[in-house]
């Protein structure tokens, strides 16, 4: 594909993805709780968000000190 996005992951940070789109899956679906993450997921979560965001040519949240300003993701 020429208009293709590749996001290179090691293996522990693809595993917390893998999981937490499924708990996403399931509550989306059924209602089911999604489980509370460890720091060290929300950061590497994070991360991989935020290169997705710069490869799509969209603005980072929270550049701007004002909440108004924050562009919404949903």
């Amino acid at each position: 594909m020429a208009d293709e996005i590749v996001l290179r992951l090691d293996r522990m940070t693809a595993k917390h993805l893998a999981d937490m789109l499924y708990d996403v899956g399931e509550h989306l679906a059924a209602g089911a709780p999604i489980a509370p993450t460890s720091t060290d997921e929300a950061r590497r979560l994070g991360e991989v968000l935020q290169t997705l965001w710069r490869e799509l040519g969209i603005s980072l949240p929270y550049e701007t000190g004002k909440a108004a300003e924050r562009p919404r993701r949903l």
